[in-house]
């Protein structure tokens, strides 16, 4: 748990000296943002590769959830998500830096891609949307609600569970290949 989670503790753990640590990070809260900032930049190999063409656009969207899964549904993410979701001190300090170096980092490198691709003319993002609001929906539906399970203990972090059906899932509903309403055309007050 937190209380267990010392400098002394990790440095022992990382088999280095606590005053070698401190170089790296001053306090907890500092080491949790380096660790969860060290996920999402495991995402930008992915993110460095634009579409040539429209049709490349949902393959290489494809490669990146791939990547993001891969990182945030392991074993040890999932147990900072736990930590997370239990009451200790400075909870609060760690959820702001969990918030800001995973989850509005990795959305906005997502939505960053997104934009990308559109101002190459290979995605079109409707009504003046800049790809956040997308960006959060798929993660939602291809991390958060995964993370969620996992974090009950109904599903097993990756390797154990494989996010590609899950993700072609959401790739299929994004592409307008899951479902059709029948003689509906528009969103009522949309």
């Amino acid at each position: 748990g937190y209380a267990a989670t010392t400098m002394e503790a990790v440095a022992r753990h990382a088999g280095m000296a606590k005053k070698s640590l401190y170089q790296y990070a001053a306090n907890r809260e500092e080491l949790v943002a380096l660790v969860v900032r060290g996920w999402t930049d495991a995402f930008l190999p992915a993110m460095a590769h634009d579409a040539a063409a429209p049709g490349e656009v949902l393959p290489l969207l494809k490669e990146i959830l791939q990547a993001m899964a891969a990182r945030v549904l392991t074993a040890d993410a999932v147990g900072l998500f736990r930590l997370l979701c239990t009451e200790f001190p400075a909870r609060a300090d760690l959820l702001a830096v969990y918030q800001r170096n995973g989850i509005e980092r990795g959305t906005a490198l997502l939505a960053q891609w997104l934009q990308r691709q559109a101002a190459r003319g290979h995605l079109v993002l409707q009504d003046g949307h800049d790809g956040h609001e997308l960006a959060g929906l798929l993660l939602a539906m291809v991390i958060a609600e995964p993370l969620r399970q996992m974090a009950l203990g109904l599903l097993a972090p990756v390797p154990a569970w494989d996010a590609a059906p899950r993700i072609d899932a959401a790739l299929r509903l994004l592409g307008g290949q899951s479902f059709k309403v029948a003689g509906a055309s528009a969103l009522r007050g949309s």
